[in-house]
């Protein structure tokens, strides 16, 4: 058997490793806000029914989905003018007004 029939035994297709797609991971001596020992790890890939990899994957996700923004940054907020030209355009024969947020800046619970 030569080279070229070893790797394509069972259609085995290997997918070159490259350097600047992996980065060393280093477990801590004790669990800390910054991070976690390789015992809660493999805790927590059990709890959630995957390897260790994958569970640092879905955390990773977690936190980018948290705190980085999931859509483009827009122009900032409306302009004066713009509040205007909005006003302009809504109905006037029922009481309306314009929100420049969507959120209230106080919520109350």
């Amino acid at each position: 058997m030569d080279i070229f029939e070893i790797s394509n035994f069972r259609n085995v297709i290997m997918i070159p490793r490259t350097t600047f797609s992996q980065i060393a991971f280093r477990y801590r001596a004790v669990d800390s806000n910054t991070g976690v020992t390789r015992e809660t790890a493999k805790r927590l890939a059990e709890y959630l029914g995957v390897d260790e990899t994958q569970a640092i994957h879905i955390a990773l996700h977690n936190m980018a989905v948290k705190l980085l923004p999931q859509y483009e940054a827009d122009d900032g907020p409306l302009t004066a003018s713009q509040v205007r030209q909005i006003k302009k355009r809504v109905p006037q024969d029922k009481k309306r007004s314009v929100r420049s947020s969507l959120f209230d800046a106080e919520t109350t619970a």
